[in-house]
């Protein structure tokens, strides 16, 4: 038996597929029968895809009416791998999606790379140290002053005034 509840999961795609080189949050929630019933599983990351609902919800048989309890959470992370890589618009959560990929595969992926570009890219790290949050803060991060990007960050000092600098270090030389 398993003592979670449930786990987040990362999933990291390569070239070949128009979320490549996004990094897609998935949440998978394991009842409290399971493995006789399937866990249910949610990407947290936003996704356009269409076996993917607008709540994140996941819809691979795997996970529905194909469930065995034999299968393993292993199986079910290589069925969402491949789900991603393979989509199926036959039974799609999201029916734009679904469509766009069966009648316009170019519109599709344009909007799908978008969602990747915009929802799922890797954050440089100093974006990332900048921008952290206090766990229990749901709002936007207060400013200091209205020069400043974001509280506790680095004053940015316009270039003329880093030249003024500079020339005074220079003169003492």
């Amino acid at each position: 038996m398993y003592s979670f509840k449930y786990t987040y999961l990362h999933f990291f795609l390569s070239a070949g597929t128009p979320y490549a080189g996004g990094v897609f949050k998935m949440k998978l929630v394991l009842g409290k029968n399971f493995p006789t019933e399937p866990p249910k599983g949610f990407f947290l990351t936003k996704i356009f895809h269409p076996n993917v609902a607008n709540n994140g919800e996941i819809c691979v048989n795997t996970l529905k009416k194909d469930w065995k309890p034999e299968l393993g959470i292993k199986h079910i992370l290589l069925t969402v791998k491949c789900l991603l890589i393979v989509p199926n618009p036959e039974s799609a959560l999201n029916e734009e999606a679904g469509k766009l990929l069966l009648e316009q595969y170019d519109d599709y992926s344009t909007r799908a790379r978008l969602y990747t570009e915009i929802h799922a890219k890797p954050k440089p790290k100093e974006e990332q140290s900048s921008n952290v949050r206090d766990k229990s803060s749901d709002g936007p991060i207060a400013k200091k002053h209205a020069g400043d990007k974001f509280a506790g960050e680095k004053k940015i000092i316009p270039v003329d005034k880093k030249k003024k600098e500079k020339k005074k270090v220079l003169k003492r030389l």
